[in-house]
């Protein structure tokens, strides 16, 4: 909060890709000749791609403008668009051969660099989120450094290992080297909603479970890290879970807390026989794991809780008021733009102004490394005021396409 009485809005949740064939430039010359093979039949799967409104993805300007116009004045940005020589938006759609393996990684590099310039150009505005693979560790680790040179300071975006995808799943020691790299530099590990779903196929009941399991699919990675002592070997890893709701957060740890304690018992632990049924099943886990999961969270771990609903805010001091990162989701279809103002008003009118101070833009910034002092002066413009988001939405705008503004809002995302 400024001296204005104005909000430091930073989303920690937007999107942002090249053109198409704006990635060229970015691609190792020896893949120039593929590039344009595979563009020239290219067909883009997604309808807020191929409108008049795509270049929201990466017009710089248009997107500084339409922010600030929303009150937001910086952003974590994840891809959007497709890289190139992917055939879908899902970094683990197989590859045959190892050289479409090869290919796939020169298009995020491609993307990875047209990002650090895409962030370059509104200094102190923009924590770009990388992407990796996670077929070839060594070389994933190698590009979490040069991202991290490069002035990405969004941190990683962590593919899911959905099932059938052939790799460990994520509990695997097999990911330290890329825990290591990312606690050493201090990168956060994002995982985003979307990106850990197995394939369900075309049909319009594939696509009604998609809808319902997506979000379930990537809370796993939280119980994945944790169980697997990712946390315990990096005690200052942080994972950032994002647009995946957090409404089910408090519950979903007291579920892992009740398994954790009774796979590791007190009377297992101290060698007794006399453990619970489940303490069979534990055999080695306290000693791999370390901390439960709750202190876990505590310790390591936030929520991009794209715009936070307002059934999801009584649930705050559960979930962490210093976990809680807002977002707008920006420029898709369900995010809060152009009524930003109101979607705040809607979750935390009432609420006290240091919280929600906290919860829009404070917290953002000390996990994405934001200057505040920096930022405090562009919002002592364009953000919102403090009266103006104390005052409750009593009527959704008519024209609203986010959840944000859905009624009925008791449901839970599990």
């Amino acid at each position: 909060m400024t001296p204005h009485d104005r909000y430091t809005v930073i989303s920690a949740d937007c999107h942002a890709g090249a053109d198409l064939l704006d990635y060229k430039p970015y691609l190792d010359s020896a893949h120039h000749d593929t590039f344009d093979a595979w563009a020239a039949t290219y067909v883009n799967p997604y309808e807020d791609l191929l409108a008049d409104t795509a270049d929201k993805n990466w017009n710089s300007e248009r997107r500084i403008a339409e922010l600030e116009q929303d009150g937001i004045v910086a952003e974590v940005v994840f891809p959007n668009t497709i890289p190139p020589f992917f055939p879908s938006a899902s970094l683990m759609a197989p590859a045959p051969t190892r050289a479409e393996f090869e290919q796939r990684w020169a298009g995020l590099r491609a993307h990875n660099r047209w990002l650090a310039d895409f962030c370059a150009a509104a200094p102190g505005r923009r924590a770009g989120v990388f992407q990796i693979l996670l077929n070839d560790v060594d070389e994933a680790v190698r590009e979490i450094r040069r991202c991290h040179a490069a002035g990405l300071t969004g941190g990683l975006l962590l593919p899911g290992t959905p099932p059938g995808s052939g790799l460990p799943e994520l509990y695997s020691s097999a990911y330290d080297p890329i825990w290591a790299v990312c606690a050493e530099l201090g990168v956060p590990v994002n995982h985003h909603a979307g990106s850990a779903s197995p394939p369900l196929g075309e049909e319009p009941a594939a696509r009604a479970v998609f809808m319902v399991e997506t979000t379930w699919f990537s809370h796993r990675a939280l119980w994945h890290l944790i169980f697997g002592g990712a946390f315990r070997r990096h005690p200052d890893l942080k994972l950032v879970l994002t647009e995946q709701g957090s409404g089910w957060i408090p519950g979903v740890l007291d579920m892992l807390d009740y398994y954790h304690g009774r796979l590791v018992s007190a009377a297992a632990k101290a060698g007794s026989g006399a453990g619970t049924a489940e303490s069979k099943f534990g055999v080695g886990l306290a000693d791999s794991m370390g901390k439960g999961p709750s202190t876990v969270w505590a310790e390591n771990c936030y929520v991009g809780a794209s715009f936070m609903r307002p059934h999801e805010v009584p649930l705050r001091e559960r979930i962490g008021l210093d976990k809680i990162m807002w977002g707008s989701d920006y420029p898709h279809d369900e995010g809060t733009y152009p009524y930003t103002r109101e979607g705040l008003r809607a979750a935390y009118a009432g609420l006290p102004p240091e919280e929600i101070a906290a919860m829009v833009g404070g917290n953002a910034a000390r996990v994405y490394g934001f200057d505040l002092d920096h930022l405090d002066t562009l919002a002592a413009k364009a953000g919102p005021t403090v009266a103006e988001l104390a005052e409750p939405l009593h009527t959704p705008p008519a024209n609203a396409t986010s959840p944000a503004f859905a009624r009925g809002g008791s449901v839970r995302v599990w």
